[in-house]
C-alpha cells in the first residue's frame, strides 16, 4: 500500500519538470527555481492530499506563490546590484521540448531580459497564461488576486510584451549556431569587415558581472563597438590559457569560455534574420555554479 508521504513524493516528481519551468520563467535563475522547488515541496508534503482536486493546478499555485515571494526578495536586494542584470543561462537537456515553438520563445534571453520589465505578478500572470494556459480562476488563486484583476493584468502584460518582442516563431538553431560559429571564428582572426558582416547595425553587448568579474560595466551598443569588444577579447585570450567551448543555451547558441579548467563565462548570441542582435554575457561567478547542469523543461 502506497504510504502518504510517497504519493506526495510521486506526485511532485511527475510534476517537477514543469515545476521547474514555471519558476524559471518567473525567476530567470535555475538555482533559485531549485530552492523554490524544495520550499514549494516541503509545503506539499503538509497537504491532505484528500483536499487536492488538481494536483497540476494546486502544484502550479503554490510554486508561483513560493516563486513570487523570492521574485519580491530579491527585488530588494537588485538596488545594491552592480551593473546589468541577466537571467542565468539554462543548459537544456537533449530531450527538451525544443520543437515547442512557445515555449522555446518563452526561455529565450531575449524574452526573460523583456520579462524583467514587468512587475512580479505582471510576470506570474503572463508566465501562467500565455505560455502555460492556466485560467484565469487558476491564476488567481496563485497570485492572490480576483480572476477580473488577473484578466486585466494579463491584457495589459500582453501589451507590453508585443509591443517589445515583436518577432516570434521557430528559431533555427542550426543556422544561429553557423553564424554564431563564424562570428567567433572572425573574431579569432580578428577579421573586423567579417564581425560587422555578421552584426545588426544596433548590436548590443550585455555583460552581467555584479561587481565580482572583470567585464565591461555598462551596456555596448552598435555594431563596430560589439567588433571591437569581440576581437580584444580574444586578443587577450591568446595572452592567458582561455579557450572557448560551443554550446546551446536557453535555445540559442552560446559559447562557455574557461580559463585552464575554471569556468569565466557564458556568453548567448541572440540571431536574427542571419545576423547577431545581442550578445548577453554572464561573468557574475554567482551565477555560474549551476550552468553546466542540463536541466528538462515542458510545458506539459
Amino acid at each position: 500500500m502506497t504510504t502518504t508521504a510517497d504519493e506526495h513524493a510521486e506526485r511532485f516528481t511527475l510534476l517537477r519538470p514543469l515545476l521547474f519551468t514555471i519558476a524559471y520563467e518567473i525567476l530567470g535563475s535555475a538555482t533559485e527555481s531549485d530552492d523554490v522547488l524544495q520550499d514549494s515541496y516541503l509545503r506539499w508534503a503538509e497537504v491532505d492530499l484528500a483536499t487536492v482536486r488538481d494536483t497540476k493546478s494546486y502544484l502550479a499555485q503554490l510554486v508561483t506563490r513560493e516563486a513570487l515571494n523570492a521574485l519580491r526578495s530579491r527585488a530588494r536586494r537588485r538596488e545594491d546590484y552592480v551593473g546589468p542584470w541577466l537571467p542565468e543561462p539554462l543548459l537544456l537537456d537533449e530531450n527538451d521540448a525544443s520543437a515547442d515553438v512557445v515555449l522555446a520563445e518563452s526561455v529565450s534571453m531575449a524574452m526573460l531580459v523583456l520579462l524583467e520589465s514587468l512587475t512580479p505578478d505582471e510576470r506570474a500572470v503572463f508566465v501562467l497564461r500565455e505560455v502555460f494556459g492556466f485560467d484565469y480562476d487558476e491564476i488567481a488563486g496563485a497570485v492572490g488576486k480576483s480572476a477580473a484583476a488577473v484578466r486585466q493584468m494579463a491584457h495589459r502584460a500582453r501589451e507590453h510584451v508585443q509591443a517589445r518582442r515583436k518577432r516570434f516563431g521557430p528559431v533555427d538553431t542550426k543556422r544561429s549556431t553557423q553564424i554564431a560559429e563564424q562570428f567567433m571564428s572572425a573574431a579569432a582572426t580578428g577579421d573586423m569587415d567579417q564581425l560587422m558582416s555578421l552584426l545588426a547595425p544596433g548590436a548590443t553587448w550585455v555583460a552581467d558581472h555584479g561587481g565580482k568579474a572583470a567585464a565591461l560595466p555598462r551596456p555596448i551598443v552598435g555594431a563596430r563597438k560589439v567588433a571591437a569588444v569581440m576581437r580584444a577579447l580574444f586578443r587577450a585570450a591568446e595572452r592567458m590559457d582561455i579557450r572557448f567551448e560551443t554550446a546551446i543555451y536557453n535555445g540559442a547558441p552560446a559559447v562557455v569560455v574557461y580559463n585552464e579548467d575554471n569556468l569565466e563565462g557564458v556568453f548567448v548570441f541572440e540571431v536574427i534574420d542571419d545576423v547577431i542582435t545581442n550578445l548577453y554575457a554572464m561573468r557574475n561567478p554567482d551565477k555560474l555554479v549551476g550552468v553546466t547542469i542540463p536541466r528538462t523543461i515542458t510545458r506539459a
